[in-house]
């Protein structure tokens, strides 16, 4: 059944006349998908889609999208980003290399209080296992690859965590733009994660983000957090997750407003 893809003119120079004519006739396309923008179930048989290319220096993937959230692009990003936020695979038809299934980070921001103070917090939580760069394995190197940077594990959260220094966290006219992480060779800061779409964040977490002038980050594998709709359920699933051993936490310096 054909789907309701959008594939743009940039993204069929790149991937090639036949590869979108065949995800236009629906051959290599998913029927549902993770969408890259809001994070959200999509179906691209009841709803437009837009194909999204993210293109590194050696890899390319594609992704999909809500028509309502990104149109069809190309988007240019480090090979850094792609390898350590993006675990491909093969798509199930046949072995063809088509529509391959992508980890993408999911950013939540919400309140946390500690020691009787509330911080402003990201919690981060892959939709897919994510593997160490140049790995073949099938397990989850999220948590080891973070701390190798200098997250710290947490049991359990009764303290701020310490300072990453040459990390931090891009505000822009109260908006959520990115996690900058050290570049190499002492080079300019790059995006470990970045907002295709600006994320609005409430009233009370920027305010709390300018008095502190940090936003405290917290990560854990796939399936330990979860979407929460309140920031209570949020603070009960980090519970969890850290009890677990499944959580590792960094306080980060903002960047910008």
């Amino acid at each position: 059944m054909p789907r309701m893809l959008d594939v743009s003119d940039a993204v069929r120079a790149e991937i090639g006349d036949e590869e979108a004519d065949r995800l236009l006739a629906g051959e290599n396309a998913p029927g549902s998908y993770d969408c890259t923008s809001c994070r959200t179930p999509g179906d691209s048989e009841q709803e437009r889609t837009s194909t999204v290319l993210f293109i590194g220096e050696e890899t390319a993937v594609l992704a999909f999208a809500h028509a309502s959230c990104l149109p069809s692009q190309v988007v240019q990003v480090t090979e850094e980003q792609l390898q350590g936020a993006v675990r491909s695979i093969t798509a199930e038809t046949g072995g063809v290399q088509g529509a391959p299934e992508q980890a993408v980070l999911g950013v939540t921001s919400g309140l946390v209080l500690i020691a009787g103070e509330l911080h402003p917090a990201l919690v981060v939580e892959p939709t897919a296992p994510i593997v160490r760069p140049g790995g073949t394995g099938v397990g989850d190197d999220f948590l080891p690859l973070l701390i190798e940077q200098g997250f710290m594990p947490l049991t359990q959260i009764v303290s701020v965590p310490p300072v990453l220094h040459g990390w931090s966290v891009l505000l822009a006219v109260g908006q959520l733009h990115a996690v900058l992480q050290p570049g190499g060779n002492g080079g300019q800061p790059i995006a470990w994660w970045q907002a295709h779409q600006p994320l609005q964040v409430t009233d009370g977490w920027r305010a709390a983000a300018n008095k502190h002038q940090q936003v405290l980050m917290f990560a854990a594998p796939v399936g330990s957090i979860g979407r929460q709709p309140r920031e209570d359920l949020l603070r009960d699933a980090l519970d969890k997750a850290a009890a677990n051993g499944k959580l590792v936490a960094a306080a980060l310096p903002l960047a910008g407003t």
